[in-house]
């Protein structure tokens, strides 16, 4: 039986070195995150040789900082989690490599934890939290309510049923993309309009200050290809996620809003004037240290910003369209929005108010628990260490780990 109810995890799945320790899957003791995005700005997206580079230098720093801030000892801890998949191979290794040598130096169990899972319990420690300030109980507010939940970041937009048990979880797959994930989308678009890297944040900001309409984007079916007889697509995300058995009506495909953008920019001849702007301000030699949404407007003409804006406001209409047509299909009465992508500020305001004209609850994790970190990995460990689901000696990197089927 666990002693404290202490467990550290460790999250390397992507660009960010995380290390948190959190107490019975409810209380946050420490939460340290150490970002990348400096290291692959340059780049416009993240560079797999070099993010295992910079786990490599964080982790060890990085997770004596959870132990300071957290005032605990190695001896205190009850077991070590750490992200198993999905994400990027190497990136993974350096943080199951370190965390299986921790946990048999101190002889403590080690839990292997899905990265799509510990965005859920993202939400779902939250939740834990603000109902202990509230009420004083370490209570969910219904456990035995089971949620939708929609994990969209910037390698993942997937729709779970997610069932709570006997303090366990399981997950249903209801829907994914079937090629670009949002976030991907996001960065793509950000990166062609010549904004800085993540794009996410710059998109969200300056979309506030165009028109949503301007640009009338739209979002067809998807269809089941008769060629394939059934079968799941080659694409990248195929192998994660199949979609063979999924209702189309909650499938998700962002590659053509993204190539749509590039025929508006084209067409209108956005790019040059713009383009040499926005490369000063964001990867030019001569760039601040760190660049301003103002800065940003002073790059941007009337016809951009209505750009973006109608690229932001179709995204997250298709995600708020398909999200509730799964929840009336499935009768659920509470959702969970989590992932990179449920920082953006429209996407949160549309799912409230639209959640509130259906008369359903529906909750977001903080804004430091929406992007990678480890807390949320702890909290997903929680009931597997009430369990005793341990992970075996010979665990790996699993970058295609599926969650839910």
């Amino acid at each position: 039986m666990p002693r404290n109810g202490l467990i550290l995890a460790i999250e390397s799945s992507c660009d960010e070195t995380a290390a948190a320790i959190v107490q019975r899957g409810s209380r946050t003791l420490s939460s340290v995150v150490a970002s990348q995005i400096a290291t692959h700005a340059r780049y416009g997206g993240v560079v797999p040789e070099l993010a295992s580079r910079e786990h490599l230098r964080a982790i060890v720093p990085v997770v004596r900082a959870a132990l300071q801030e957290a005032q605990v000892e190695l001896c205190d801890l009850d077991a070590i989690a750490v992200t198993s998949g999905p994400g990027l191979a190497g990136a993974l290794l350096v943080g199951i490599t370190y965390a299986k040598a921790l946990a048999y130096a101190q002889g403590l169990p080690l839990i292997a934890v899905n990265h799509l899972e510990g965005h859920i319990h993202a939400v779902l420690l939250n939740e834990r939290e603000q109902q202990k300030v509230l009420h004083g109980s370490s209570h969910e507010l219904d456990p035995d309510e089971a949620a939708l939940a929609l994990v969209v970041s910037g390698g993942h937009t997937h729709l779970y049923l997610a069932r709570p048990a006997h303090g366990a979880w399981s997950y249903t797959l209801i829907g994914r993309t079937v090629d670009d994930a949002a976030g991907e989308a996001y960065d793509k678009v950000a990166k062609l309009l010549g904004l800085g890297y993540p794009g996410g944040p710059w998109i969200d900001a300056l979309a506030q200050h165009g028109n949503p309409h301007a640009v009338p984007f739209s979002f067809s079916q998807i269809k089941t290809k008769i060629h394939l007889g059934g079968k799941p697509p080659r694409t990248k995300a195929a192998r994660t996620a199949p979609i063979a058995n999924l209702d189309p009506h909650f499938l998700f495909s962002f590659s053509g809003i993204k190539t749509a953008v590039l025929r508006y920019v084209e067409l209108h001849n956005l790019r040059p004037e713009a383009d040499a702007r926005r490369e000063t301000l964001f990867t030019g030699p001569d760039a601040p240290a760190k660049p301003t949404i103002e800065d940003a407007l002073a790059t941007a003409d009337p016809q951009t910003l209505d750009l973006i804006a109608s690229f932001q406001h179709a995204v997250v209409g298709d995600l708020l369209r398909k999200t509730f047509a799964a929840q009336q299909a499935l009768g659920a009465t509470r959702i969970l929005v989590t992932g990179g992508v449920a920082a953006n500020r429209e996407l949160r305001a549309r799912f409230t108010t639209e959640a509130a004209r259906r008369n359903l609850h529906v909750a977001f994790p903080t804004l430091s628990l929406s992007t990678d970190n480890a807390a949320m990995i702890a909290a997903a460990a929680w009931p597997r260490l009430q369990a005793g689901e341990f992970a075996p000696s010979t665990l790996s990197a699993a970058p295609s780990l599926a969650l839910g089927l």
